[in-house]
């Protein structure tokens, strides 16, 4: 035991009690390098030391209070898992600390099954649970064509829920019950509506969609975090792009789950899966266990990993 030492009644004047005025929280909101954290005293806005802004929703951290309800991040605890993107030079922190991730598809307007398989190698090489919400299913004219797209994924094994964020969300609230999830998908999905009908507090601003450019308006400039229950749900921007730099080629062919029964499997340990002779996965393409588009998305992402390293062979 630490023995007791008195201080003296002119220390006691001149310097007060020293505590430890650090906070632990969640950040629940990422805008440059300025953050939203939540912790047991409320909602904080806090910003970092220097230049360094690596924090994203979901992460846990302590904060220095600094009155006023504002506050500077101190540290990072170790992270579970953490989303993110990539290209050659850059890197956008999306989400850490999660469960589970929903990818929100739309039958309008159009969306990229290319984007819709990047989504779900990033879950997977993180070992994120996945699964796909087709929203907006009243638009009952385009609704069959969106649901034979989808078609390759649910042959995998990935739950596609349909659903429309209008008149409720009924068909994925069970699958949210406990989780830390996040929505991601491309703009005009009508995820910022889905949030409002999962979270009714939320209020998550919307727009029309923008028919000349096929594409949604950018509603949602950051990402937010919406505590639910037990867990929470994380709203992001609408992707355009989904680079997956950080994700070696090993990774990847992992994180294509129909891949994984016959890797390791061909004639040649560097097997590239292009004309090597005995290629396993080629083979199963040819043979139809693979779908062939879903070959061509993994030949696609891998070209353009290779691409960033060339660029930049710090990755």
């Amino acid at each position: 035991m630490i023995p007791f030492k008195p201080v003296s009644q002119n220390a006691r004047r001149s310097s007060p009690p020293r505590t430890d005025a650090r906070l632990s929280g969640i950040v629940t909101a990422a805008f440059g390098r300025h953050f939203e954290v939540r912790t047991a005293m409320g909602v904080v806005r806090c910003h970092t030391r220097g230049k360094k802004n690596a924090y994203a929703c979901g992460d846990e951290v302590d904060i220095a209070p600094a009155g006023d309800g504002l506050g500077v991040i101190e540290a990072l605890h170790p992270r579970r898992n953490l989303l993110w993107r990539s290209d050659a030079f850059r890197q956008k922190l999306i989400a850490a600390n999660l469960s589970r991730v929903v990818v929100v598809v739309a039958p309008e307007p159009g969306f990229s099954g290319l984007l819709v398989s990047r989504c779900l190698a990033a879950a997977e090489s993180e070992n994120l649970s996945a699964l796909i919400a087709l929203n907006k299913a009243d638009l009952v004219a385009s609704l069959p064509a969106a649901r034979e797209r989808l078609q390759i994924f649910a042959a995998l094994g990935y739950p596609v829920l349909e659903l429309s964020a209008l008149t409720g969300a009924d068909a994925l609230t069970p699958w949210l019950h406990g989780e830390r999830a996040i929505l991601i998908g491309q703009s005009g999905m009508g995820k910022s509506t889905l949030v409002n009908a999962l979270v009714p507090e939320a209020s998550a601003a919307t727009a029309e969609i923008s028919e000349a450019l096929d594409s949604g308006r950018h509603t949602t400039t950051l990402s937010r975090l919406y505590p639910r229950g037990d867990g929470w749900l994380i709203d992001s921007p609408g992707l355009q792009a989904f680079g997956l730099a950080h994700i070696d080629a090993t990774a990847l062919e992992a994180a294509f789950v129909e891949f994984r029964p016959y890797l390791g499997q061909c004639r040649f340990r560097d097997c590239r899966h292009e004309a090597e002779p005995g290629c396993e996965l080629r083979a199963a393409v040819d043979a139809g266990f693979i779908a062939a588009r879903r070959f061509k998305h993994f030949q696609i992402i891998r070209a353009e990993i290779a691409a960033a390293r060339r660029a930049n062979p710090g990755w």
